[in-house]
Order: structure tokens, then sequence, then C-alpha cells
């Protein structure tokens, strides 16, 4: 039974809204769209990636410097090299950067960097870097572990918000299964329980949930009609050459092409999907 003291919902209207700038923020009515390749490969790279992204629009960039791979022989990151690549790109194009933090002693220079840290799901349960991020001021992105109940994924996040950060937003993205056809398998019906749950945001990443490109735009835009409050998806350049999940990273044009078929289906459940250039406007 859950005992969850701070990520749990009293009432249906005391959702959290967290800020990852000053005109993009999980948890009201924007559907926020992160976007980005699985890894950080180059300076051209994440140019062409930025450039191209701004037709879409997303709202933030990803892109990894510290990788956790199944391998040790695999690409591992650009590290330092790759942050500054990543701070480059929001300070040129003015948008909110999100990586992977795996380890304590990268906190601070990933924060100096980035505008928000990301627990991978191997991480999930790194309870020593849960308790050192709720130290962190910077919103935090947790994903869902590999095979992590519901129960277990709200007391990682509790974790977080124990230590004094309650800047989290929630990402599922797919557990693991007996079918071996997609990557994992999308639990849909945990995005509404979390809604229900809990406070925090809740977004989806249908591109580790499937682990094939063909099949992320119908299941992103099932995301949003159960609730999501965002999506975080890979995209790359070239896909085909990119150095990690390559299978799963959609081509930019199919990324702007699918932010264009998520309009209607936002609009449908009463959310926008704004461009950071318009909120400025706004602003």
């Amino acid at each position: 039974m859950l005992n969850a003291k701070l990520a749990l919902a009293t009432q249906p209207d005391c959702q959290t809204t967290v800020k990852l700038s000053e005109r993009v923020a999980f948890g009201g009515s924007d559907l926020v769209i992160i976007a980005g390749p699985c890894a950080v490969e180059s300076r051209s790279q994440m140019e062409t990636v930025a450039t191209q992204l701004q037709r879409a629009p997303v709202q933030a960039l990803r892109g990894g410097v510290y990788k956790p791979r199944s391998s040790p022989y695999a690409f591992q990151g650009l590290g330092l090299a790759g942050l500054q690549i990543l701070a480059e790109m929001r300070s040129r194009y003015n948008i909110p950067v999100v990586t992977e933090v795996m380890a304590i002693g990268q906190i601070e220079t990933i924060a100096a960097h980035a505008d928000m840290l990301q627990v991978g799901s191997r991480n999930m349960q790194n309870f020593d870097l849960l308790k050192a991020l709720g130290q962190a001021n910077k919103p935090i992105l947790l994903k869902r572990g590999l095979a992590a109940t519901i129960e277990e994924f709200i007391m990682a996040a509790e974790y977080i918000l124990s230590h004094g950060n309650s800047q989290v937003v929630l990402c599922e993205r797919g557990i693991r299964s007996f079918d071996n056809y997609t990557r994992n398998v999308l639990d849909l019906g945990a995005v509404a329980a979390l809604k229900q749950l809990t406070h925090l945001p809740v977004i989806v990443d249908p591109s580790h949930a499937v682990g094939k490109w063909e099949l992320v735009a119908p299941l992103a835009k099932a995301a949003v009609a159960s609730g999501a409050d965002g999506l975080i998806i890979e995209c790359h350049p070239e896909p085909e050459k990119s150095v990690s999940d390559a299978r799963q990273a959609l081509s930019l044009d199919a990324m702007v092409d699918l932010v264009r078929t998520l309009q209607p289906v936002a609009a449908a459940v009463g959310r926008r999907i704004h461009s950071i250039q318009s909120l400025a406007i706004a602003s």
C-alpha cells in the first residue's frame, strides 16, 4: 500500500507545475515536447537538430553526454565537451536543454550547463543519487525503472521530494515483458494512474517504449490522449548513422510532421502546443 506523503495528490486541483524555463512549464495546459538525439555526437549535429526542430516546434532539446550503455565497449558519450555543446545550443537558440545524470559527482557540472537533469531507468532506485538530486536546484526528469511497479516509481520520486526538491517530472518509458517484438511495453494505464495518485507532471517516452521509429507516432498520440503532460522523443539528422539507439530515432522531418499531427489530438484533450517564440511574444 502506498504510504508516500509528498507526491500523493490530496485534491484534483493541487497539481504541481514544474518550470523548465521562464517560458516552458510542465503540468499546465501546454503540452511540452522534448526532442533530440539519444547522444550528443558533435556541434554540427546539434546545430542541425536545433535549427530544424524550430519548425516543429519543440519546447526543449535532449541529448545524452554521459551514456549508460549495456556494453562497456559502446559509445559512452562526450562528457564535458557534450555539455558545452548543449549549453551553446541553449544560448544560441534560446531553448532549454535536458540531459542525463548518472552519478553524484556529475550533478554540479551538468546543472551548470543544462536546464533539467534526467534520471534514467537504470538509476531509478539509485537512492544516493536521488537524495543528492533532492538538494539540487534544478528540475528532475525521473524515468520509470525497467520493471518498476507504480508504487516503486512513486517512492523513487519521494526520495527527491523528501530531500527538498519539489521540481520532479515523472516519465513512463515502458517496462519489460515476455514479448520482444517491441523494446518494452508502454504502460499508458500507469500514466492515468499517476495523474490520479500524484500531483506531479507525467510525460511519456514512446521511443524507448517501442524501440522502432515507425511505432513512435501512434504511441505518442495515444500518450497525449491518455493525459500525459508532455513527450520526450528521439530524433536524429541521419538516424541510420546514430551512434546510439539508431533503430528508434525519427528523422528530423518525421519529428516535425509528428508534432503537427499531435496538434489536433492535444486540442481534443484541452492541450496546446506552443512554440517558445510565440510564448516569448505573448509574455
